[in-house]
């Protein structure tokens, strides 16, 4: 016979005593969604506001794992404790994300001032866009104040969530074109920090000259922050002081201008607005079933109603 799992205000309780364990359940929860996945977000909503969170995200391939682990292994000798959410929405396995190319993560692994975790979307009704923030909060509550977010790759939704960090850093690798794909992903307009990883190959100033006009292209304000772009061998641990160097300043920065706060009310709102959207997509889902709705099928189907006054009929159970 097996266990019952603890309820989830227990789980949440012995995460905040530093059970591991605990803690990797209740994210586990959270990508699943549902009622309980609610319940963790109204514990944590109170306690949360503390963290830091760092995106890091770029072509697949730029070294962005790699330089996760450098500037895991640069926090930890200033002695902070960080966590570490890996997004990988392409993950076909139940069991959660593939880590891939994160082994120089792992040598974290067993530190226990470092917590990672590889995040799929495992069927939570709105996906990442809702259990990454979700993730995010929870780890906050926990009394982690260094979150590093990195995602996989540069679809619309691993660019939504890093540009959510309060300090987004893009990662490009040198070679003729590399900047150029980073504009086309949408890559420019989220980063605050530019990282030329793998900086011992060619192309480094090529590249480097493509970011700057680009940037010079963007046409920002006098008093707006400009991305610095800085270069790196993360797999050497070279660059990455001066990186974590530009990752203060720009949140001194933008604490100092309104930004930071600006910016994550703005977060809230958009999370607020998708929590409703995708609250609103499963009652639209559990209404559009049952003999009525069987009934206005046909009729739309015969040519005796059409869609819009079909669905206008459905709606009236909801008073929408």
């Amino acid at each position: 016979m097996s266990r019952r799992s603890p309820p989830v205000d227990e789980l949440f309780a012995a995460a905040r005593d530093g059970e591991r364990g605990a803690l990797a359940r209740l994210l586990s929860l959270v990508e699943r969604g549902g009622d309980e996945a609610r319940t963790i977000g109204r514990l944590t909503y109170p306690l949360s506001g503390g963290a830091y969170t760092i995106g890091l995200t770029g072509a697949p391939g730029a070294g962005k794992s790699t330089l996760t682990a450098a500037l895991i292994s640069h926090l930890r000798a200033g002695g902070e404790e960080v966590a570490v959410l890996a997004i990988d929405p392409s993950s076909p396995f139940s069991g959660g994300a593939i880590l891939g190319d994160r082994v120089r993560m792992q040598d974290h692994a067993t530190d226990p001032g470092v917590f990672i975790r590889s995040m799929a979307t495992r069927g939570h009704l709105g996906g990442l866009s809702l259990a990454a923030p979700e993730a995010v909060r929870l780890l906050d509550a926990v009394g982690r104040r260094w979150i590093l977010v990195e995602t996989v790759g540069v679809g619309q939704v691993e660019v939504e969530i890093a540009g959510k960090a309060d300090t987004t850093v893009v990662v490009v690798n040198p070679g003729w074109g590399d900047a150029v794909q980073a504009n086309k992903a949408g890559l420019m307009e989220i980063a605050d920090v530019f990282v030329i990883n793998k900086a011992d190959r060619k192309g480094v100033e090529e590249t480097r000259s493509d970011l700057e006009g680009m940037l010079e292209m963007s046409d920002l304000p006098p008093e707006a922050w400009r991305p610095p772009i800085v270069t790196a061998v993360a797999t050497e641990g070279r660059g990455i002081e001066q990186l974590w160097g530009e990752v203060s300043r720009h949140r001194q920065f933008i604490a100092a201008n309104g930004d930071l706060a600006r910016r994550r009310e703005q977060r809230l709102r958009e999370e607020l607005r998708e929590i409703v959207a995708r609250r609103l997509e499963q009652r639209a889902r559990e209404i559009a079933t049952g003999p009525r709705w069987d009934e206005l099928q046909l009729g739309v189907l015969a040519g005796s109603t059409d869609p819009w006054s079909a669905a206008d009929e459905m709606l009236k159970s909801v008073g929408a």
